[in-house]
Parts: C-alpha cells; sequence; structure tokens
C-alpha cells in the first residue's frame, strides 16, 4: 500500500511539473509572436503616430530605438571607467568633450561677440599648405602593404608588421584592411617619412593624443640614462609614453644663478614645445600630451622595476612620493609627491624602437659649453658650412629652423639632435628633450641665436610664417594659448611666457632684418627651400 501510493504521488509531481513547463513554453511563444509588433520599423511607426496623434519623429515613438542605442552606449563606454581612475572627481582640470583633440581647440570671442578660431584659420592660410614632394616607398621610414591578405590560421602566428615587405593582397573578414586595424601609435609610425614626422592635417593626432591622456597603464618602469627622472608607461594596445612628472610650478623661474644643465626638466615645457613645433609648422617633435597620474595605482602598484620600487615612501603630509634613480635630483630631498598621490604629467608618444628604425645622434656646432669655437671665432659660420653635412642641402637651414624653436622656448639645453639613419643626410632633425625650455620669461638668451646671426640664412617659408605670426590675426601668443587650451592640464604657460614668446618672436625678425640689411642678395639670406626641396628631388637616384 505504501508503494502505491509513492508511485501515485511520483506520476502526480511529473504530470504538474509538465503541466508548468507546457504553460511557461506557452507564455514565451505568444510574446515572442507579440513583439515584432510592437517594434516594427518605419511604416509601423508612422501608423502608430498617426493612432497616438503624435509627429512620426516624436521622442514617444522612438523610445525603444533610443533604449537600444542607450543599451549599447553602456557597452562601448567602458573607457569612462579608466578615465575616472586618472582624473577622479574634485582634481584636475575638467575637460569638454569639444575641447578634446589637438583639431577640436577652444574659440576666442573677440569684441564682437562673435566666436573665431586663429589657430583654424592659421592652418587655412597657404603658408600652412605648401605641399612636400611626393612621397615614395624609399622616403618612408616603414613600408607597408595595406591590402596584405591576412589569412584567419596565419593570424596569431604572423601578427602585423610595420616594416612588412610581402606582396600578397589583404583584406579582412570585416571588409577593412590590415593598416585599418592598428592603433593610432602604429599609425603614427608607419606614417613617419623623410619629409616630416606627421602631416600638417594629421586626422590621426586626435586619437593619439586622446590615447596618451586616457588610456589604462599597465607596466611602468624608469628611463635608463639621462639626468632627470623619467618613466616609460605602457598601454593595453602595445604604445609606450614618455612620462615627465611635473618638478615645479608654473609660475617658477630659473634662479639666474642656475647652470642650464642642472636646469630642472618642466613636464608643461614638453607639452607647449610639441605645440609651438606645429604652429610653427615644423613637426618634429612627437606628440605630447598633459596627464594626471595615480602614483599609487599606476606607477607603486603596477611597476616590475625594482631599483624604482624601493624609492616609495609616506610624506609626514600623507602624500605618497617617490624619487627614482638618476645622476641628478633623485634623492629625498628631491623626490617627487602626489595630492595625495595624484601628479601631473606630460606623456609623449615614443619613436619607433632604433632596433626597428635607428638614429643617428649629431653633436650641434654651437652647442653652449664654455668657452667654445663659435664664441671667439667670427668667421665661424663659413668653417661649418665646409664641414659635412653643412656642406650641401639643407641640414644647415634645418639646425637654424631649430635654432628658432629653442630661442623662442629659452631652451639652452641642445648639445645634440637626432635624424633617422635610413634617409641618410636629406632629412629632418628631430627636436626631442624640451624640458628646460620655459624656464623664464624675464630674460631672452640672446646666445641661442647665434646660429642665425652669425651665418645670416634662413628658409624662406619659416621667414614667411615668422613674419605672419607676428600680425595681429595670427598672433603667436594667442595661437599658443589657443592651442594649449585643448590640453588636459590647461592652462600649461603662465601668461608672462606667452608675452615673452611675442617679444622673442620680434627679436628673430629683427636678427634676420640686419642680415638683409648687411647682404648684397636678398636670395642670401632668404633661402627658396620648396625650390630647394623639388631640385632635391630629381637629383635623388631612385
Amino acid at each position: 500500500m505504501r508503494c502505491r501510493l509513492q508511485t501515485l504521488f511520483q506520476r502526480k509531481f511529473k504530470i504538474g511539473l509538465f503541466f508548468l513547463l507546457l504553460l511557461a513554453f506557452l507564455m514565451h511563444l505568444v510574446m515572442d509572436l507579440a513583439l515584432p509588433y510592437t517594434r516594427r520599423p518605419c511604416s509601423c511607426d508612422q501608423k502608430a503616430a498617426k493612432v497616438l496623434g503624435v509627429p512620426a519623429g516624436s521622442p514617444l515613438v522612438a523610445a525603444p530605438k533610443k533604449l537600444s542605442l542607450r543599451i549599447l552606449q553602456d557597452f562601448s563606454g567602458s573607457n569612462g571607467s579608466l578615465e575616472k581612475s586618472s582624473h577622479p572627481q574634485g582634481v584636475g582640470p575638467q575637460v569638454k568633450d569639444g575641447d578634446r583633440g589637438i583639431h577640436h581647440q577652444r574659440r576666442d570671442v573677440n569684441p564682437g561677440g562673435t566666436k573665431r578660431s586663429k589657430l583654424a584659420a592659421l592652418f587655412e592660410h597657404p603658408l600652412y599648405k605648401v605641399p612636400i614632394p611626393e612621397v615614395t616607398h624609399r622616403d618612408k621610414l616603414f613600408v607597408v602593404n595595406p591590402m596584405e591578405k591576412l589569412l584567419p590560421w596565419k593570424a596569431a602566428e604572423e601578427p602585423a608588421c610595420p616594416c612588412s615587405t610581402r606582396q600578397t593582397e589583404m583584406v579582412l573578414p570585416t571588409g577593412k584592411t590590415a593598416y585599418d586595424t592598428y592603433p593610432a601609435w602604429l599609425k603614427f609610425h608607419v606614417g613617419i617619412n623623410r619629409y616630416e614626422l606627421y602631416p600638417r592635417q594629421d586626422p590621426l593626432m586626435p586619437a593619439l593624443i586622446e590615447d596618451l591622456a586616457t588610456l589604462k597603464i599597465i607596466s611602468s618602469v624608469q628611463k635608463s640614462g639621462g639626468t632627470q627622472l623619467k618613466l616609460i608607461m605602457t598601454f593595453p594596445n602595445y604604445g609606450q609614453a614618455l612620462f615627465k612628472p611635473m618638478k615645479q610650478t608654473r609660475d617658477q623661474e630659473t634662479p639666474v644663478d642656475f647652470f642650464y644643465f642642472s636646469d630642472f626638466e618642466r613636464h608643461n615645457a614638453e607639452i607647449a614645445a610639441f605645440h609651438l613645433d606645429r604652429i610653427l609648422d615644423f613637426r618634429r617633435i612627437p606628440p605630447v600630451s598633459g596627464r594626471l597620474v595615480n602614483i599609487t595605482q599606476e606607477i607603486r602598484d603596477i611597476t616590475t622595476d625594482k631599483k624604482l620600487a624601493k624609492t616609495f615612501f609616506i610624506s609626514p603630509a600623507g602624500n605618497v612620493c617617490f624619487y627614482g634613480e638618476c645622476s641628478y635630483y633623485c634623492s629625498t630631498e628631491h623626490a617627487l609627491c602626489g595630492k595625495p598621490d595624484q601628479l601631473e604629467g606630460s606623456m609623449a608618444a615614443l619613436l619607433p624602437d632604433k632596433s626597428l628604425a635607428k638614429r643617428r645622434s649629431w653633436r650641434s656646432p654651437w652647442r653652449l659649453v664654455p668657452q667654445w669655437e663659435w664664441e671667439l671665432n667670427p668667421n665661424y659660420c663659413a668653417q661649418v658650412r665646409e664641414t659635412p653635412p653643412y656642406n650641401r642641402g639643407h641640414r644647415l637651414l634645418d639646425l637654424i629652423d631649430m635654432t628658432v624653436l629653442d630661442f623662442l622656448m629659452g631652451n639652452m639645453d641642445r648639445h645634440h639632435y637626432e635624424t633617422f639613419e635610413k634617409f641618410g643626410n636629406d632629412t629632418f632633425l628631430l627636436h626631442l628633450d624640451n624640458g628646460r625650455g620655459f624656464g623664464t620669461h624675464s630674460h631672452d638668451e640672446m646666445s641661442i641665436l647665434a646660429p642665425l646671426q652669425q651665418c645670416c640664412r634662413i628658409k624662406k617659408s619659416t621667414y614667411l610664417r615668422l613674419r605672419l605670426l607676428a600680425t595681429e590675426p595670427y598672433r603667436l601668443s594667442d595661437v599658443v594659448r589657443e592651442a594649449l587650451a585643448s590640453d588636459r592640464l590647461a592652462p600649461v604657460l603662465t601668461e608672462p611666457h606667452l608675452r615673452a614668446l611675442d617679444r622673442r618672436l620680434g627679436k628673430v625678425l629683427a636678427a634676420v632684418g640686419e642680415c638683409l640689411a648687411k647682404a648684397s642678395w636678398e636670395q642670401d639670406v632668404v633661402v627658396d627651400d620648396v625650390a630647394q626641396l623639388q631640385e632635391q628631388e630629381k637629383r635623388t637616384p631612385a
């Protein structure tokens, strides 16, 4: 009897469970059949609008579509957490979406109340549209075939290489080429050529600047060599940047008794130098962005550098500090401290590794050392012009370009410069390591202008742009201020430093004017560099 009751109970339980599952199935089936009628697009929305008596574009009708879009935004906006980690609430400057990127500059307001951008007008000027010679394969730092075919089973074995020479055609399943999948830093490397580090109207620049300012930092180690502390930061997309931390406030001037080589390297000088170099249309400094870094989370907790890890401590004020190891200013007396762990710094995109793209270092003939020959010999420039590589091509003119840039910044620390070895002597100079610029705004170091004053030569394109930047519609201080306003650490320069740019620009033009007054022919001073480049391109063997 007991066994029969158990069997009967089990049967009833199974039947009841079956009916519950059947009911659930029927409910889902009814919902699936009914759902398309409530979310039918286009014509259905118009019919619904008629029935409800509202316009077809009403938010009421578009609600399901907006809801779906919002869900997609929530999933695609995961980058927001990274931005919050670098810019905690209440710390650091607030940057609006419209201010981000190098081409989204803040606009000035003129006395009439209408908005205008001096920077945008400057880049639209004909002087900033002078074409460079045609770039051939031999003029590119890396040769890339953007149509190279990527087979699914070889994707892991043969990752895309910027120096690839394979000629097979490539189309990804999504319809994009391999180049389209490269991160911004790799596209920057691939775009380097004999004539420029990056194009004037470079669509990559906003994305690259944004990456430098916001991407998650997964590794942080000290850069070897150098006189002061610098860190190499690595991002999840394998890009790397050079981080220079803040060592002094923007309004601190370098003491007059300091030798230039014992001066601090300033993070804001690196940021300002990049924008100034671009405004002068040299484009020889790698992209730089300001960034607030969390010392605890983005340096101390993730570093694999044991020497660096030993130098962290908590200050009596409760701030996180570190000092690293270097030739100067790496001690507890010169420790870098956060507030309590937030630290300003510049993030500069690194150039391609020297194992992939060798660079050659050159001593500057006018390097600042005590009692150097150029200070004593009035015919020193004539000797330089007879010495390779200054005896041909545009190397001397490029050096004078760099001299103008350094004088405007007040940078005396230019012992060496570099070029890409692949391009030989017929290429641009790299304007690297500008941290000792913008140290003093009250003093103009005229010795920096020695190459221009002694050689009395300057590129025509450079001279015309300098004259343009001395006019009211394109005043140098105004366009630099506008360019720097887009940075996350704005204001980058104080007003006295911006006013010093205009004063120094006047002195550069005065120096050229003195040379013109002494010269028999204007062409002896103002050299038509565009014609030279075209002639050089014809002579260069294929």
